[in-house]
């Protein structure tokens, strides 16, 4: 009996790397949105009605609420452990093409003295530090697809520059089914389009050849 409630407690808590980073996604989106309330955190129903059915029906999975606060959780302690290495000193920025921290070798040997377990860092790509710091963070979304991540940072456009992104427009609500289901227009967009625009450029290279 132990054991079967300790396999459901695993099993209750574990997140995969992809419905990781969709669930993050979908929260720099409703943060761009001005979905956050005045304490800067998506509200339950928010979660519940807007975030988590699109995360379920894009991967199949069956998130709840607090199976999300686990996660938000996490996500957390990953921006905090960033932040603690931002505040030690003046001295660390933030590449946003290479999306590593950067320093000298001198600030970085100070912060290895009081913080010896964190040397990945150093060479660690972190790629989800921007959307941590939107979806969670205190960045400011100058309207709906940027963000402001200091001078140094370059505004990420969602779902044009970088189109794996998931949006929640991406999805609608099927009464009949009484599910969220891809829209069209982003099954056009994410699927059709590129045949059309494969087909047209071939039609150009024909005439050219002609």
């Amino acid at each position: 009996m132990g054991d079967s409630q300790g396999k459901q407690r695993t099993g209750y808590n574990t997140w995969s790397v992809e419905e990781s980073s969709i669930l993050l996604e979908l929260m720099v989106d409703a943060a761009n949105r001005g979905w956050r309330s005045t304490n800067e955190v998506l509200s339950r129903q928010t979660v519940e009605k807007k975030i988590l059915p699109i995360l379920n029906e894009k991967l199949g999975c069956q998130k709840n609420y607090a199976m999300y606060q686990s996660r938000l959780t996490w996500f957390k302690q990953k921006l905090n452990k960033y932040y603690e290495l931002m505040r030690y000193s003046s001295g660390f920025g933030w590449d946003p093409i290479t999306k590593k921290f950067t320093a000298s070798d001198e600030v970085w040997e100070n912060y290895f003295e009081s913080h010896p377990k964190q040397r990945h860092l150093r060479t660690d790509t972190i790629a989800d530090y921007e959307d941590l710091h939107v979806a969670i963070g205190n960045a400011t979304a100058t309207g709906r697809n940027s963000i402001g991540l200091g001078d140094e940072s370059d505004a990420r456009i969602y779902g044009v520059e970088e189109n794996r992104h998931v949006t929640i427009d991406d999805y609608v609500f099927d009464e009949s089914q009484e599910a969220y289901i891809q829209s069209q227009e982003a099954y056009i967009q994410r699927f059709l389009f590129p045949w059309i625009l494969l087909l047209k450029l071939q039609l150009i290279f024909e005439e050219c050849l002609s």
